[in-house]
């Protein structure tokens, strides 16, 4: 059985679902029904269990659930929602809760949305100052379909994978990341506001540029460690999945590759300098660790991810997460929460029971989501299943 589990899992008005009770004890979950039912929103409140806007990366507005569409529920999916769980650990049961407060009237008659855009946090029925607090607690880990598609898109989306497999080896990481984006914009919205060099505050300037680099000399180093470290995970794997070649690409991360982290902060300290003008014109810093990339290569082709088959590369992104599982559950002390949308629904025989064998050895409470059942008969009595219709959770 896993060391940590979620025991109770409560949402209110919550996507799909006005109030909605789930209780899998110390098993891991199937969640099965016709598409659209309302699985993956179950997940995606269980991701709100750690930091960032869940596994849809979406406003937490639009987290709310929507009402009937009468003249009187148009603002509905402005107003508050929840999520509460009861975390089960060797050291006792945890309490945690997070949510999004409702709208409440201005003095003009106007809907306003109080805590705009940020989370409340509630562990033990004390308040948290972020939901970093929850990185300290539990480490949660997902894939779901949208995350196929991660090695021909952008390059953010590898850089959000990247950074929230780090934060599992990292507690602080994520503090750091956001530390380092808050900074930068600062530092963008005096460049625009400004008027040119003559007009910049150029001490407060110098000052924000060396947080900057402090803070992203950090976030590349945490990068660079938790490569290394998935690196001997995957080269010791048994598996059937495929092995991945990772490394990063960034500016950073190049310099701390080949000289001392005093010495890339003092670099990027120069840079930063030395571009005001250009990224005033631009907007957006033009360089730093907000532009890197995570590149990936099928190591026994040779081969990019990029050009692999949509089959091939779901396997290495599987491959990669159960590497950076086994990494969490020997460096934080537990294994994480997986969260894995839809991920056996175009696997073979073979690779399904060997993802199941693997999710069983790691020893994870595993919540996983699909439209039919029999693809989750190899598991047996080793998970709880749940019917998911019409918005009810039924356990069956």
């Amino acid at each position: 059985m896993p060391d940590l589990y979620v025991g109770r899992l409560h949402l209110t008005n919550f996507r799909s679902y006005e109030r909605v009770t789930v209780v899998p004890e110390a098993r891991s979950v199937v969640l099965t029904g016709p598409n659209g039912a309302g699985k993956t929103n179950i997940l995606e409140a269980l991701s709100f269990l750690s930091t960032g806007r869940g596994l849809r990366s979406c406003k937490l507005s639009e987290v709310s659930r929507l009402g009937d569409n009468s003249a009187n529920n148009l603002n509905d999916n402005r107003g508050a929602w929840a999520v509460a769980a009861r975390l089960e650990t060797p050291d006792g049961s945890r309490d945690l809760g997070t949510g999004l407060m409702g709208s409440s009237e201005s003095e003009s008659g106007e809907r306003e949305f109080s805590q705009r855009e940020k989370r409340v946090v509630r562990i033990d029925g004390e308040s948290g100052s972020s939901p970093t607090a929850f990185d300290d607690i539990l480490q949660v880990a997902w894939l779901t379909p949208q995350m196929d598609r991660l090695f021909i898109e952008a390059p953010s989306g590898r850089r959000r994978f990247l950074d929230r497999i780090v934060a599992n080896f990292h507690s602080s990481h994520m503090r750091e990341v956001n530390a380092y984006e808050r900074v930068m914009r600062e530092r963008n919205r005096l460049l625009i506001e400004g008027h040119g060099p003559s007009s910049w505050d150029g001490s407060w300037l110098d000052a924000l540029e060396s947080r900057m680099a402090e803070h992203g000399v950090a976030v590349a180093a945490a990068r660079l460690d938790a490569l290394e470290r998935l690196t001997v995970a995957i080269a010791e794997t048994t598996s059937c999945f495929p092995r991945a070649h990772l490394a990063v690409e960034g500016l950073l991360e190049q310099g701390l590759g080949s000289g001392p982290a005093l010495a890339v902060e003092d670099d990027f300290r120069r840079i930063l300098n030395d571009n005001r003008l250009q990224d005033s014109r631009s907007g957006r810093a033009s360089v730093g660790p907000h532009k890197a990339d995570l590149l990936v290569t099928h190591q026994d082709k040779a081969m990019p991810a990029a050009l692999c088959s949509t089959g091939e590369q779901k396997a290495l992104l599987i491959g990669i997460t159960l590497a950076s599982a086994r990494i969490t559950a020997t460096a934080f002390g537990a294994a994480p929460i997986l969260l894995l949308d839809e991920v056996v629904a175009h696997l073979d025989k073979t690779r399904r029971s060997s993802l199941f064998d693997e999710l069983a050895a790691l020893g994870s409470q595993v919540w996983m989501t699909g439209t039919d059942r029999i693809l989750f008969d190899d598991l047996g009595a080793r998970v709880g299943y749940f019917r998911v219709e019409h918005n009810r959770v039924t356990e069956e």
